[in-house]
C-alpha cells in the first residue's frame, strides 16, 4: 500500500477519535512499526498535522478539530480521482475487482465532495469493448513477471491459433486495448486486440533481457496500424471540418499550414487503413493532395460507396 493512503487511513482514525499509533498502522497494512512511524512524522511534520500523543489513550489526536489534509478537499485532486475512477470503466476495465475497490477507497478518502462531483462529470466513449477481467490480469501480470504468456487468438476472420508471446506494451488506442508482444510464432513483434484473445495464462518460461524491441516503432507515424516505411499525407480540409482540425492532435510530427480556404494536414503514416477512415469521415470537407497511392485509395473507397447507394 502507498504512504499516501497510509496517510488518508489514519487521518480518519484520527478525526474518529480511535486514538491510532504506529502498531495500529503497521499492523493495518503490513508494514514495520520503524515504516509507520516515519509515515506519523511525514504526516505531522510535512503535512502541518496538529498531532498530540495521549499517554493515557495510547495513541494520537489532532489539537485542532478542523485540520484536513491540505488535498483532501482540492476541486482538482477531487476532479481527477474521479476522471481516473470514470475512464477505467469507460475504458472497459469497470469489472475488474482493483477498479472497484479504487472507486469504494475513493469515496472514503476525499471529502463528500467527490461523491457530488461523480455526478458531474461524464465520459462518454464510443465503440468501447469489455475486457475479460482474467485475461487482463493475466497480460499485466505477465508483464510485471517479465514472463512469456500463452494465448488462444481470434482472427477477425474467426479462425483461433495458439501463440506464446512476451508481453511489452499495453495500449489503449480510441477505447479499445492492445497487446504489444513479441510473437514465438511469427518471429516478430505483433499487436494483439485484446479483445479477441480468448484464453490467456502465464507461461513458465522468463523474457531474455535482450529480447528486441523498438520504441519508435509505436511512436513514428499516425494511427495504431504500423507498417513498413513512413510517408507524409497532405489532406486540405475546408468549411468547418477546417476549424475543427485546427484545433486536434494527430500525431507529435504533424504539421498544420493555414492556406486559403482551409487547413493543410501533413502526418506520417506507414499504413493507409486508419488514415482513410478519418479522410472520410470528413466527407467533402476533407481532399487528400497526396502522396497519390492514399489519394487513389480514398477515391476507390468513395466510387466504392457511391455505386452501393445508386443500385439501391
Amino acid at each position: 500500500m502507498s504512504l499516501l493512503e497510509r496517510i488518508f487511513y489514519f487521518h480518519q482514525e484520527v478525526l474518529k477519535d480511535h486514538y491510532p499509533n504506529s502498531r495500529m498502522l503497521a499492523a493495518q497494512f503490513e508494514v514495520s512499526v520503524a515504516t509507520s512511524k516515519r509515515d506519523i512524522v511525514y504526516l505531522r511534520d510535512r503535512l502541518l498535522a496538529p498531532l498530540a500523543f495521549s499517554h493515557e489513550k495510547n495513541g494520537y489526536f489532532y489539537r485542532e478539530k478542523s485540520f484536513s489534509l491540505p488535498f483532501e478537499d482540492s476541486p482538482r485532486v477531487i476532479f481527477f480521482l474521479t476522471m481516473l475512477n470514470k475512464l477505467a470503466g469507460e475504458a472497459g476495465l469497470g469489472e475488474l475487482k482493483e477498479v472497484r475497490q479504487l472507486e469504494s477507497r475513493l469515496s472514503s478518502m476525499v471529502s463528500s465532495s467527490y461523491g457530488k462531483l461523480v455526478d458531474c462529470i461524464s465520459c462518454e466513449w464510443i465503440e468501447v469493448e469489455s475486457i475479460d477481467p482474467h485475461i487482463f490480469e493475466c497480460i499485466t501480470e505477465g508483464l510485471v513477471k517479465g514472463k512469456f504468456l500463452g494465448l488462444v487468438y481470434r482472427s477477425l476472420q474467426g479462425q483461433d491459433s495458439t501463440r506464446e508471446v512476451a508481453p511489452q506494451r499495453i495500449i489503449n488506442y480510441q477505447g479499445r486495448w492492445y497487446l504489444l508482444a513479441y510473437c514465438s510464432l511469427r518471429c516478430s513483434t505483433r499487436l494483439f486486440h485484446i479483445a479477441r484473445i480468448c484464453k490467456a495464462e502465464i507461461a513458465k518460461r522468463k523474457i531474455p533481457p535482450d529480447l528486441p524491441f523498438d520504441h519508435k516503432d509505436l511512436t513514428q507515424s499516425f494511427g495504431i496500424f504500423k507498417g513498413q516505411g513512413i510517408r507524409f499525407a497532405e489532406i486540405l480540409f475546408t468549411s468547418t471540418a477546417a476549424e475543427l482540425i485546427r484545433h486536434q492532435h494527430w500525431h507529435k510530427d504533424q504539421r498544420v499550414e493555414e492556406v486559403e480556404g482551409g487547413i493543410h494536414l501533413h502526418l506520417p503514416v506507414s499504413d493507409y487503413r486508419e488514415i482513410t477512415m478519418k479522410i472520410l469521415q470528413y466527407g467533402a470537407m476533407a481532399r487528400v493532395i497526396g502522396p497519390p497511392e492514399l489519394r487513389q485509395k480514398v477515391k476507390a473507397e468513395i466510387l466504392s460507396m457511391a455505386k452501393m447507394y445508386s443500385s439501391a
